[in-house]
């Protein structure tokens, strides 16, 4: 008797319970999202501008774009990490391969390169301008200002060479004043952020440069372009092996000096080796004809 009792206790606890559980099914069907986690909010490049905050890349374009937002990239290691980590492998390699061909031997292909770098500067930009609302093409209008740039360094070579070089002098200045800066913060901590002064005088230095040591000029951009494309592909490949992801973030992120000291070390090793092989000078000027 108290057996059959039991069981006729539990069945009905069953029955109801199957019937709570249909009923929260029905619901769930009847309106899609109740149970949903709240969607997380999006964030839009006009937003990302004011705020500061690096939108989330979809693709490498993106967050090369996002890295490069400010002239002073390097010095935000933060920032750089976690766009790298959005790299896929073979990405990584293509940049650790394209950085030390032009790190070590960018003279010799000085016109490929110039022309090659055009036409990847073109195509952030215009991959940028293309993702505006207003434009809403982001490949089109990056084929088109890469299209563009590439074909109008043949016959304007040695401006383009004072662009890329002015570009790459502002690049240097501007990273260096951020990291002196954050360094010695305690001092001057107001001036951090007036890395466009440091931007501004490596401008007019590396500008100037092509005009007056043509061959040096090169030298410089393949050197400090090739050493940073390396050192990116290099961390890229890094984070994307597990245990070493944690570690590399945590002793790079919020250092100020690390990275850019990875990338301007090898540079100078770059520039050395360089000008030691091309024999870039008054030898060097009388060998090679300006294109």
């Amino acid at each position: 008797m108290n057996l059959a009792r039991v069981f006729h206790a539990g069945t009905r606890r069953a029955y109801h319970a199957y019937r709570r559980s249909a009923a929260m099914l029905t619901l769930a069907q009847e309106s899609p999202g109740l149970f949903d986690a709240p969607a997380p909010e999006s964030i839009t490049p006009a937003d990302a501008m004011a705020t500061g905050q690096a939108m989330p890349p979809d693709n490498v374009f993106e967050a090369i774009n996002n890295i490069f937002f400010r002239p002073d990239a390097l010095a935000h290691s933060q920032n750089l990490l976690e766009n790298l980590n959005y790299m896929s492998i073979v990405w990584a390699v293509v940049f650790l391969a394209a950085g030390l061909v032009c790190l070590l031997h960018g003279f010799k292909f000085y016109k490929p390169v110039i022309i090659i770098s055009a036409l990847a500067i073109g195509w952030c930009a215009g991959y940028y301008l293309g993702s505006m609302e207003q434009v809403g093409q982001p490949y089109i209008a990056a084929a088109c200002i890469a299209a563009l740039l590439a074909v109008c360094c043949f016959p304007l070579m040695k401006y383009a060479v004072a662009v890329l070089g002015g570009l790459v002098g502002a690049f240097i200045g501007a990273n260096l004043w951020t990291s002196v800066m954050v360094v010695g913060r305690s001092v001057s901590p107001d001036q951090v952020d007036n890395y466009w002064v440091g931007a501004l005088v490596g401008l007019l230095v590396g500008g100037m440069l092509a005009f007056i040591l043509f061959k040096l000029s090169i030298v410089l951009f393949t050197s400090v372009s090739g050493a940073t494309i390396t050192v990116l592909g290099a961390l890229a490949l890094l984070l994307q092996i597990g245990p070493w992801r944690e570690s590399i973030t945590d002793n790079l992120a919020g250092n100020a000096l690390v990275i850019p000291m990875l990338v301007f070390v090898p540079a100078i090793i770059g520039l050395i080796l360089q000008e030691t092989a091309s024999g870039t000078g008054k030898e060097g000027a009388a060998k090679t004809s300006v294109g």
